[in-house]
């Protein structure tokens, strides 16, 4: 899926390849998907804030995360302006792409499926985010 928005963090291809993991670039900039169950991040408890991977824009809060048993770290609200949204029509089915907002980077889907206040869904690949705690 080609995307010619512009976003105000931009890099080359090239620059993106240096900044990043071979595995962070795939999800980021070719909209992969990482496996089920292989994120570190889903087991990540403490309070703080998870971030873009690719250019460090904060996308959620801590206390939004939760246990979803998708395999992959679950939201259920983004920071506002942290993350933006497309159909996402690739591998035969519609779904609702999120990106981040800066850069453009592919983060996962959202889904109607989630708990309240919000209902949905942020499903996330872990690797195309970090993870900062809170200052104490």
């Amino acid at each position: 899926m080609a995307d010619t928005t512009e976003y105000p963090v931009a890099f080359t291809d090239e620059e993106w390849r240096q900044r990043l993991s071979p595995d962070a670039y795939r999800v980021l900039r070719q909209h992969g998907t990482e496996r089920p169950g292989s994120s570190p991040l889903s087991e990540e408890h403490r309070d703080g804030r998870f971030a873009c991977a690719g250019c460090g824009a904060q996308l959620f809060e801590s206390e939004t995360k939760y246990e979803s048993c998708s395999g992959w770290p679950s939201f259920w609200a983004p920071l506002e302006g942290g993350v933006a949204t497309r159909m996402d029509r690739s591998h035969g089915m519609t779904r609702m792409e999120v990106h981040c907002a800066k850069c453009g980077g592919h983060l996962g889907h959202v889904f109607p499926d989630g708990p309240q206040p919000t209902g949905l869904r942020f499903c996330m690949n872990g690797v195309a985010l970090t993870f900062q705690p809170a200052e104490k």
